[in-house]
This record gives C-alpha cells, structure tokens and sequence, in this order.
C-alpha cells in the first residue's frame, strides 16, 4: 500500500506541475493545444469542450478523434472521441444551424493506477453574432484499490463578434455546479472560469488571447498565433504561463479531412504531444430535375 500512494502522488504531483487535464477543462483537439490552450473563441467540433457556444456555427456534421500525452509519462495520456450535429435543415450558405448544434464527446485520461472517464453531452445555439451554449458531464474518478466516484458537471459557454469577423469575445464557465467527488475534505471537480479574444487581422492570420482561473489556483495567461502559410497548410504556436510551456503545432487540410498535430515543452519536464483527426460531411447534392425543352 506504502508503494501505492507513494505512486499516486507522484502522478498527482506531475499532474499539478504539467497542468494536465485532469478532471478539469482540459485540452481539447492539437489545434487548441498548439494555440497554447487559448480556445474559447474557436468554432471546430473540439468547441464542445473549448467552449460549447462555438458549437453554434457549424453548419455541418463533423467528428473528431484525439490523442495527446504530457511528458512521455504514459499515465498522463489522454484520448478523446467528439461529434458534432447540426438540427434540422440547414439552408445553402447559411452562416449557422437554424435549429442549433448538438455535440457530444467520450475521453479517457490516465492509467492503471489513476484514470478519469467523461461523458459529456452539449448544444451550442447562435443568433446574430452571439453564439450561446450549455453542456452536461458525467466524470468518473478511479483508483486501483480504492475504487471509484462519480460526478455529474454542469458547464455554460458564450461567444460574441465584437467586429463582424474581425475581433470576437468568448468565455466558458466550467463546473458551475461545483459538482463533489467525495465527502473527505470536500473534494470536488475543479471549477473553472476562462475567457479570451481572437482577432483576424487578414484572412490568413488568427491572434488569440486568454486567461483562465481555477478557484483554487493561480491565474493563468494564454496567447497563441495561427497563420495559413497556403491553403492547405496552417502554423501554429503559442504559450501558457501557468503550465510553464511553449507550444507549436501545424494543420492540414485534405479535403473534408483535417490533421492537427502540436507539441508543447516545458523546460524542466520535457516534451508533450497532441493529435487530432477530424471529418467534415457534406450533404448529398440534390438531383436537378431535368430541364423542359
């Protein structure tokens, strides 16, 4: 047992330092990761955990899978698994679902020892330039010999356009329930308040900005740039002050797919990687009827 809690708080301690996912927000898709964590103004299918508001401008269906590792330590490993789904009948060109965007995601976190499951159910509504959406988590938290806890987390997201495509706000309320894990010292879920800007100086360039604060942490600052060097290719970096790290990472589009790789490195406990594969669908073209003479 000694060796056992000897081992446990050696993750947690790795857990602390890397400011790893956790039961927390986490991070959500490598984009995300390569922009230094600072998300919650994006609008991809990982917005269901970035920020669930930005689910609100998608216009079609997509689904995302993901994997990332903090510091080659195989028990802070995390995969994810997100879709997202557009209601009803969206009109051609339409800038956001007509009857919203509901989206869903499965992660796992940790090892044998240590691990935390999530289910999280969400929507994303927008209206104008505001984009409003709430989310739902089922967290379980397990250790080897100690069993396991379960929570239910409630999360709230909005995002606005402050300059029609050019300047937009987000912020994102994780845990606004202050769902509990356990009686002993009253454990609960961590909850957690982020909120950012993004700025489109042109169309190739995104600037994003964000500070995030954990009630029982310190603040964190978070800033990342992205640039489309050609159509298909997009660079990344950024950093995180609390988490100590400088980030990178590169896009790629093929078509409908989507590949996202980032690195993070932090300069006393190393190197952390995140990827992620997304599928855009696109609806099936209508038959034309055939012209009259």
């Amino acid at each position: 047992m000694p060796k056992l809690y000897a081992a446990l708080g050696f993750f947690m301690l790795a857990a602390s330092a890397a400011h790893a996912q956790g039961n927390g927000p986490g991070v959500r898709g490598a984009r995300a990761a390569g922009l230094g964590t600072a998300a919650t103004t994006l609008s991809d299918v990982w917005a269901i955990g970035n920020n669930v508001a930005g689910l609100g401008q998608l216009t079609r269906a997509e689904v995302g899978v993901y994997a990332g590792n903090q510091f080659f330590i195989r028990e802070l490993s995390t995969a994810a698994l997100a879709a997202a789904v557009p209601l009803g009948p969206q009109p051609e060109g339409a800038k956001a679902a007509r009857n919203g965007v509901v989206g869903v995601e499965l992660q796992r976190f940790g090892g044998k020892l240590y691990s935390e499951q999530r289910v999280g159910l969400g929507y994303g509504y927008r209206l104008g330039l505001v984009s409003i959406g709430a989310r739902a988590d089922v967290l379980q938290v397990s250790i080897e010999g100690l069993g396991s806890r379960r929570a239910v987390a409630m999360s709230l997201g909005g995002q606005a356009e402050v300059i029609p495509q050019k300047l937009t706000f987000g912020a994102y309320l994780y845990n606004l329930n202050q769902a509990k894990l356990a009686q002993y010292q009253d454990e609960r879920v961590p909850t957690v308040l982020k909120a950012g800007l993004s700025y489109r100086p042109s169309a190739k360039v995104l600037l994003v900005v964000e500070t995030e604060k954990d009630i029982e942490q310190s603040a964190d600052f978070k800033a990342g740039l992205e640039y489309q060097l050609i159509d298909a290719l997009t660079v990344r970096a950024g950093f995180a002050t609390l988490a100590e790290q400088a980030t990178g990472g590169l896009g790629l589009r093929l078509g409908r797919l989507r590949l996202d790789y980032a690195a993070g490195y932090h300069n006393v406990l190393g190197l952390s990687q995140h990827l992620s594969a997304g599928l855009r669908f696109e609806p099936k073209a209508q038959p034309q009827p055939p012209t009259q003479p």
